[in-house]
């Protein structure tokens, strides 16, 4: 079983979603047209490096904000499942289920991984800025969570000045 990856790049379109968050309520990607948004992948809730990502995201949110962005974070994890991750946790991101994976595939970010030396199909934990006409404007391919919200924050306010 082969896994068409796809390549996106800066400048290209994001690919468009429509996903259900906590509440199974429909979320759009088009619903944030004029916005920053920073689109984060990450394999499960309440993981160790997922909790981290999410809870670094929450901290910054209101500064990301005041730069006219939004966090939505995306993984393969159910809406009930988000729903608990986001009360445990006091997340203020915005979580989508992609039970199917097509975003995940969109993005080019479902295929083969190696962790601990296995193989296995899974989530690429990865973030993508998208500007407020829907382009990419940067990727952070393969993220190390420790410091990666700030980083995207910097990366926002470099863009924007």
């Amino acid at each position: 079983m082969t896994e068409q990856v796809l390549e996106i790049k800066v400048g290209n379109e994001a690919p468009k979603f429509c996903l259900p968050d906590k509440d199974n309520s429909e979320v759009c990607l088009e619903n944030f047209q004029g916005k920053y948004v920073v689109l984060y992948f990450y394999p499960k809730d309440n993981t160790p490096g997922c909790t981290t990502e999410a809870i670094g995201f929450t901290g910054i949110l209101p500064e990301l904000q005041k730069l006219d962005a939004v966090v939505i974070g995306i993984s393969p994890d159910s809406p009930e499942s988000h729903a608990k991750f986001i009360e445990k946790k006091e997340l203020e991101v915005i979580l989508l289920s992609d039970l199917d994976k097509n975003v995940l595939k969109a993005y080019g970010k479902w295929g083969k991984k190696k962790f601990r030396g296995k193989e296995y199909i899974g989530v690429t934990r990865s973030t993508f800025l998208i500007g407020p006409e829907g382009k990419i404007l940067h990727i952070w391919p393969k993220v190390s969570v420790k410091g990666h919200p700030e980083e995207v924050k910097h990366i926002l306010q470099e863009i924007k000045s």
